[in-house]
């Protein structure tokens, strides 16, 4: 009786795997079978004449061993053999010599090491089933919003355990700046990667990805979840600034209103969530000239040259306007770069815009190639450009001396001086009359 019950204990026991950890009922009888036949094999050299019966309904297990019937004194293996007088001893009165004789085995009777080594290989076959379903259901969530527990900080990474007791890792790079988490305080963000080296599923979340924001919005913005709104395109500059394009599928429906909700009742708790980062959502247009001239707000663009081909925007502002059009560090043309894919050039309005412009690496041999990077890095990527730009945003923005500036505003002037001196000796000489 015993033995029935220590049959019935170990199915007893798979059946609490495949309650906690998500395994079904026919993997289960396939991994019962599969360690029973793995012990088996090993103790009597083959599983080929081996029946493993699994009887989950009674909670069992029952082996049977297909044995060839060979005349008395002649078992050469009895693992796969049995004497006629053997054989008609264990119930089986009428075996004949050439006959196969099927003997059940308990497996009881192999004592404590071989229920151990079973349970060790139910064991180890039940932990490579769940990592690959943690993996499997991971991989399918990539993208997803999730809520998980601070477990443990690390100087690098956070541990997080979501309600299934899953570890998940939130790097110190995909954080925000300025977050700070305490131990047991619940944690959102997206299930950036998932990787399985080694078997080993390995779950990394972001909170600085785009995914994160499209994700809020869609938590706090009925109209998106029910697909009434859709986010075109995002952009962001974790924990200081993003902007988004919205359109509506319902004419009825103003998807900026709808995502920034009454008094902005929608938007600040996503804001809250981002450390205060400043969002910018604005309605989504398929006319890349307009995208440009919304993205760019609050500055209000005067003229916008596009070069569709190589995505290049010349964008044209009255003086007074330039610097909200490149925003704080140079954050709002960076940004409006990113949403609406175009490469975009800041110029002043002179009233000469039509004369050719020349680009800032042409003048590597007058000007420094650090000083010409540090104006590249504000946007600004032609003499025209630089021209146009006030002295003292140049200074501030570039983060150059102000005779540096001076200097580069100078040489860069003469070349447009001398380029106007021709232009007007050619219209001179066109117009002297001939003799």
């Amino acid at each position: 009786m015993a033995k029935k019950t220590e049959n019935t204990n170990m199915v007893e026991r798979f059946d609490e795997f495949k309650e906690y950890k998500h395994i079904d009922k026919t993997t289960m009888i396939s991994v019962l079978e599969e360690s029973f036949r793995n012990v088996l094999a090993k103790m009597f050299g083959t599983d080929e004449n081996l029946d493993v019966i699994m009887n989950p309904d009674k909670g069992d297990v029952q082996i049977f061993q297909n044995l060839e019937v060979v005349p008395d004194g002649e078992v050469q293996n009895p693992n796969l053999q049995i004497s006629l007088s053997d054989a008609r001893a264990d119930n089986d009165p009428d075996a004949e010599i050439g006959e196969e004789h099927t003997k059940e085995i308990i497996f009881a009777d192999f004592g404590r090491r071989a229920i151990l080594n079973l349970r060790q290989t139910l064991q180890s076959k039940i932990l490579d089933l769940q990592k690959e379903a943690i993996y499997t259901k991971f991989k399918e969530l990539e993208g997803e919003l999730i809520t998980a527990e601070v477990y443990q900080t690390w100087s690098k990474e956070i541990l997080l355990m979501d309600e299934e007791k899953n570890e998940l890792l939130l790097p110190k790079s995909e954080s925000i700046p300025g977050d700070f988490f305490r131990k047991g305080e619940m944690v959102r963000a997206v299930i950036a990667n998932v990787d399985n080296k080694n078997n080993n599923p390995k779950i990394t979340v972001s909170r600085v990805s785009e995914q994160f924001l499209r994700a809020l919005f869609e938590l706090e913005v009925p109209e998106i979840h029910d697909g009434l709104i859709n986010i075109r395109a995002v952009a962001r500059i974790p924990g200081e600034r993003a902007k988004i394009a919205v359109e509506s599928y319902d004419d009825r429906i103003d998807p900026v209103g709808a995502c920034v909700g009454v008094k902005g009742s929608r938007i600040h708790g996503i804001v809250r969530e981002l450390r205060n980062e400043n969002i910018d959502v604005i309605p989504w247009t398929s006319n890349p000239s307009l995208l440009i001239q919304r993205a760019l707000s609050p500055a209000k663009v005067s003229k916008i040259r596009l070069d569709e081909e190589e995505k290049r925007a010349e964008v044209f502002l009255a003086p007074e306007e330039v610097s909200l059009a490149i925003g704080r560090g140079g954050q709002n043309i960076k940004l409006a770069s990113m949403l609406t894919g175009y490469e975009i050039d800041v110029y002043r309005e002179t009233g000469n815009e039509d004369i050719d412009d020349i680009y800032l690496d042409e003048f590597k041999d007058e000007i420094d190639e650090w000083v010409i990077d540090a104006l590249k890095n504000m946007g600004l990527t032609t003499a025209k450009a630089v021209l146009e730009t006030q002295r003292d945003i140049l200074i501030e923005k570039a983060d150059l001396e102000a005779e540096t500036v001076d200097q580069v505003l100078s040489i860069l002037s003469a070349e447009f001086e001398e380029e106007a001196d021709n232009t007007a000796d050619a219209a001179a000489d066109e117009e002297e009359p001939t003799a």
